[in-house]
């Protein structure tokens, strides 16, 4: 399973511990090359809603899948990205930030025919399910198409040379016979995706968290959701897409609050890996009790000079 298979099997999940700490490492600590404390995300994604044993197995699990590797420091561990996350992190923060943008299209297609042998059905699903994910629609018989030519490199790095499947690729364009809203309907179900982008702006539109422990939930479940999009929406030209598409209002939606809590997010979350370090700082040593049996300080100059005054008089 390569990198952009990775992030979108983890997008379009459900909302596990796993997947929100997925969020909350391209968020937090991609842009920290020294790593956090362990204790740090644990605290992170219980501020999320998830307890610590939860948070304990998704870590665990993705320092076994790879994504995270952890050095000792006595007790504890400090959590660094592998190499593969860090690339894996980057490819998705791209796709996030810059999806939902207006794009100029040239009027070109990609089609692709999938043939696969009918006893190999799930090699069959598994590239449907690949050529979904990249945003391409089905037209029935193996026949996939999408505008975004550039996703032709795509597919061919992610099926092996050696591979039982056969793809065959074109490059075309509308001609006067047939109607393009029909079929853009055929290909793609959009009404899902117009359903999702509602609810992400009624969630988040007027959402005004107050405390620092709010803004970062808020900015960390609104990344969250919003990096889904780019694996359900196919992403069509504005030209083929239904009259009042919200994508352009929940984009805006994102931008605005992303932007507005960014800084305080980022502010909370440094707060909880400042709390471990200054946990783990040394402590001054306690002052060390006086031998038994010793006077107190001070006490034998006091003893000589009431002596001292005694033998003048």
């Amino acid at each position: 399973m390569n990198d952009v298979d990775q992030l979108r099997r983890r997008s379009v999940g459900a909302p596990a511990a796993r997947s929100v700490l997925l969020t909350t490492l391209g968020e937090y600590v991609l842009p920290a090359p020294e790593g956090v404390w362990q204790e740090t995300l644990i605290a992170a994604l219980g501020a999320l809603g998830h307890k610590p044993q939860a948070a304990r197995q998704a870590l665990a699990r993705s320092v076994s899948a790879d994504w995270l590797q952890t050095t000792r420091h006595g007790r504890r561990s400090r959590i660094h990205l592998t190499p593969s996350a860090e690339a894996m992190l980057r490819t998705g923060a791209a796709r996030i930030y810059r999806f939902g943008e207006p794009w100029a299209w040239d009027g070109e297609w990609l089609l692709v025919i999938l043939r696969v042998p009918e006893q190999r059905r799930e090699v069959r699903h598994q590239l449907r399910t690949r050529l979904a994910w990249a945003g391409f629609g089905s037209l029935g018989g193996g026949l996939w198409i999408s505008p975004h030519v550039e996703r032709e490199s795509e597919l061919r790095d992610g099926v092996p040379s050696d591979s039982v499947a056969e793809l065959q690729s074109f490059r075309a364009r509308l001609g006067t016979i047939g109607d393009p809203e029909k079929l853009v309907a055929d290909a793609w179900e959009l009404s899902a995706v117009a359903a999702g982008y509602r609810a992400f702006v009624n969630r988040f539109a007027d959402l005004r968290p107050r405390t620092p422990k709010g803004i970062f939930r808020a900015q960390t479940l609104l990344v969250h959701e919003w990096r889904r999009f780019p694996f359900l929406d196919p992403d069509l030209p504005e030209t083929m897409l239904p009259d009042a598409w919200p994508r352009s209002r929940a984009h805006a939606v994102f931008t605005d609050r992303h932007a507005l809590w960014h800084a305080p997010a980022q502010e909370y979350f440094a707060a909880l890996e400042g709390r471990q370090s200054a946990e783990l700082a040394p402590r001054p040593a306690p002052p060390r009790p006086a031998p038994r049996g010793s006077a107190p300080r001070g006490s034998g100059d006091a003893g000589s000079s009431k002596s001292s005054r005694i033998a003048s008089k």
